[in-house]
């Protein structure tokens, strides 16, 4: 099954360091460094990437969504928050869908449509481990390796619930 992620765009920019200082300098500067970004995460990882932003904001030459460097770009339409186009993407594809977003009521809303969500934070870190940062290059604490391991019995009992489960696998794929 392809998995088609769906990019909270001005929510990932605000809770990442790197970004946030670009986009406080210039708001179109924030949205090309999580594209560039994005982009090469795509090299590496050949998912369908699409990035979300509110249209409050749009260049005037705009349209409302458009295809850079293979990822998709959408803007949403006046009197529509890029919420609202999140959670309609996220009922039309369902299972298929990877949600990108720190936000509580879009998480809330993908997993009641059974769409898989990651936050801000954890999906930023998977940009970063697949060396996803623009600079080509993987953090050096890649090749660490942490294991834990717990003499506790595991049975049905501990098993997580389906949803979980499944959530789960689909971040796996990241």
């Amino acid at each position: 099954m392809a998995l088609h992620i769906i990019v909270d765009g001005y929510n990932l920019i605000r809770n990442s360091a790197a970004l946030n200082v670009l986009d406080r300098q210039d708001l179109q500067l924030g949205r090309e460094a999580l594209v560039e970004m994005l982009a090469a995460y795509k090299k590496v990882k050949h998912h369908k990437i699409t990035v979300v932003f509110d249209g409050s904001d749009v260049p005037v030459y705009s349209q409302s969504h458009d295809r850079v460097k293979g990822i998709t770009v959408r803007f949403s339409r006046a009197g529509e928050t890029a919420d609202d186009v999140i959670k309609r993407m996220a009922a039309h594809d369902r299972e298929k869908a990877l949600i990108v977003s720190s936000d509580r009521e879009i998480v809330t809303a993908a997993a009641a449509c059974h769409a898989a969500t990651i936050s801000t934070a954890e999906f930023e870190q998977k940009l970063f481990m697949a060396g996803a940062d623009g600079s080509g290059s993987s953090r050096e604490d890649d090749d660490v390796d942490i294991r834990t391991f717990s003499t506790q019995k595991k049975g049905p009992r501990r098993r997580a619930p389906k949803n979980r489960r499944r959530n789960r696998k689909r971040i796996g794929k990241l």
